[in-house]
């Protein structure tokens, strides 16, 4: 223990340093004396002096170290013959009493205890330790102070108690002074008994050991009710089985007739306390003396120091009001800004009201004109509407008798067109110089419904009569314009091909049936879906317009009749690309000579029938 380093003298220890109190190993019970096993002397001490000469003579092994003849055990033989005496002696009627010796004591069985429910081995675990745990406070005293100076919380059911820390100052000097005090630690086992007391300790702040800044570095035993002290400084307690680190000075009663020789000051010493209690004295007058000084100077110089802050303080609320002033003007300017620009802001959208109202006022008065207009064109283009429907229903009806698809007898879904039968689907059996032709008629008459619908066509159709043949823009995989080109007839073609052609065939139907609202049911039925669109635009109860212009219409450099055309119809179907038979049938004309069209064979019959 004289390692460590403590902080405050041993001198120096006063209870205004104590600020906490713990209990360790906390025991009700008496301690049971127990017969030592070997004689009692210097070797069994735990700290006993070794000097280097012992400590060489221990390592030997030579030498035995002697012990106390007065406490050393007899042997086991001798104590049998001793036995064997003291029974001789005490012959008689006491002599069947006597318990006979051995030479090797019998231990106690716990066999009952083992084997035990386990019920019984928890209540008696219990029972050892309800033994040892208990509800404990503390309170402490010091000499000339009747009632206790501090008293502790309680703790319940423990056996190592940390109380809570204190602060004893609030007590003043008469006690925080002082260096001895009193502990009495109180306890009781059940919550019914009344507390008794456990310990009483007269504890002298000087004699007490440091054993560490806390517990966790300290390692040895603690004995039974061990009290550890919380000083400011570290932890502190007092054992009887360790060495202290320096002398306690104790001082010796005196005998009561006075005779003993009492501890006392020399001469030179006595003269320095006096001297130096003189100097406090003049320390403490001259001190009194400058007080005076000062407080008379300080009174004279009340007003001047008092205008003094003042003036200081009007200078610091002068700063701060020139601070808000430079600060309330750079808000003002901010705010005059802000306000100009608002301004302007109104300014201007005071004028775009002032426009915006009169083109308003000008807007409704053309409103009204427009609206009439609106009216007119509107009707115009009802009349327009209805004028251009039965236009196209007449000019169907007349395709539908130029190219018309009859069903074959006692064959369902077999159509004819122009008395040739096409198959729906391609076969072997079916001749391909009236497929081709049959397939031109359906091309043919397929382009025609496109211009006359106003229905662009996803592949574009080349009616040539029997070689007619369709352009595929669509597809990416391929690359030249001949490759994109496929045929409609099969001989002399890849067969391939030809079914790819037919295909695109069939979808320009089926574009021009969709565009129209009808719903397709088979996509290779070609001339069933021709005919099914056909049937669906030549419908209808109202009666047929007539053609409109005459036969001077076709003649070259002619322009009579133009006024009487319709603006929308003649100008759209004149500008279109190969529309000439188109232009001829919708005005109502007929060529003053047979046309030579690139059609073939199929164009001249249908300008004939017209």
């Amino acid at each position: 223990m004289a390692n460590f380093l403590t902080l405050l003298p041993r001198q120096n220890r006063r209870l205004r340093h104590l600020e906490g109190i713990t209990l360790r190993n906390l025991s009700l019970s008496q301690p049971a004396i127990q017969l030592q096993a070997k004689a009692t002397d210097d070797e069994s001490l735990p700290n006993t002096f070794k000097t280097p000469t012992k400590l060489l003579a221990l390592r030997e092994k030579k030498l035995e170290h002697s012990r106390s003849a007065s406490d050393l055990h007899t042997p086991p033989k001798n104590r049998r013959l001793l036995a064997d005496d003291e029974g001789k002696r005490h012959c008689g009627d006491n002599a069947e009493h006597i318990r006979p010796q051995s030479g090797k004591m019998r231990r106690r069985s716990t066999f009952n205890w083992a084997n035990a429910s386990p019920e019984v081995r928890q209540q008696k675990l219990e029972d050892v330790a309800g033994s040892k745990l208990a509800d404990t406070w503390f309170s402490l005293h010091c000499e000339g102070i009747p009632e206790p100076v501090y008293v502790s919380e309680v703790v319940e059911k423990a056996m190592n108690i940390n109380y809570r820390f204190f602060d004893l100052n609030i007590y003043g000097p008469w006690v925080t002074r002082r260096d001895e005090l009193t502990i009495k630690i109180w306890a009781r086992t059940e919550p019914e008994q009344q507390y008794h007391p456990v310990l009483e300790m007269q504890v002298h702040l000087r004699s007490l050991q440091f054993i560490g800044k806390s517990l966790e570095t300290f390692f040895h035993p603690l004995p039974r009710n061990c009290v550890l002290l919380h000083l400011s400084d570290g932890i502190y307690t007092s054992f009887t089985d360790l060495p202290l680190d320096e002398p306690v000075l104790t001082v010796t009663a005196g005998h009561k007739n006075g005779h003993a020789v009492q501890p006392t000051s020399s001469f030179d010493e006595l003269m320095r306390l006096s001297n130096l209690d003189n100097c406090i004295q003049d320390a403490l007058a001259t001190r009194e003396k400058l007080t005076s000084q000062i407080n008379s100077v300080l009174e004279k110089q009340r007003e001047d120091r008092e205008l003094l802050q003042s003036a200081a303080q009007a200078q610091d609320s002068l700063a701060a009001t020139k601070r808000a002033v430079s600060t309330a003007q750079k808000h003002i300017k901010t705010a005059q800004g802000r306000r100009s620009e608002l301004q302007a802001s109104l300014q201007a959208r005071r004028n775009a009201i002032r426009s915006g109202t009169l083109s308003q006022e000008k807007s409704q008065s053309q409103l009204e004109t427009a609206r009439l207009e609106f009216t007119a064109h509107r009707q115009l283009h009802h009349e327009t509407q209805s004028e251009l429907s039965g236009q196209i229903c007449r000019i169907c009806k007349d395709l539908f008798e130029i190219y018309p698809v009859e069903p074959i007898p006692k064959k369902p879904l077999a159509f004819t067109i122009r008395g040739i039968a096409l198959p729906n689907a391609t076969s072997p059996s079916s001749d391909p110089v009236t497929t081709a032709a049959a397939l031109g008629f359906v091309a043919h008459s397929s382009h025609l419904l496109s211009l006359y619908l106003s229905a662009s066509l996803p592949y574009p159709i080349n009616p040539h009569g029997s070689s007619s043949t369709i352009y595929d823009p669509i597809s990416t995989s391929l690359q030249s314009e001949a490759a994109r080109t496929f045929p409609l007839y099969q001989k002399g073609a890849v067969t391939y091909r030809y079914e790819y052609g037919v295909f695109l065939l069939n979808s320009d139907i089926e574009m021009l049936m969709s565009n129209w609202g009808i719903r397709i049911v088979d996509l290779r039925h070609t001339l069933p879906n021709l005919k099914y669109l056909l049937t669906v635009l030549t419908s209808g109860k109202a009666e047929l317009p007539g053609r409109i212009g005459g036969r001077s219409g076709l003649n070259s450099g002619s322009h009579e009749g133009d006024a009487e055309r319709k603006p929308s119809i003649d100008g759209r179907l004149v500008e279109e690309p190969n529309g000439t038979l188109a232009r001829y049938i919708l005005n109502g004309k007929k060529p003053a000579s047979r046309i030579q069209s690139p059609l073939g064979r199929e164009s001249g019959i249908l300008l004939s029938k017209v």
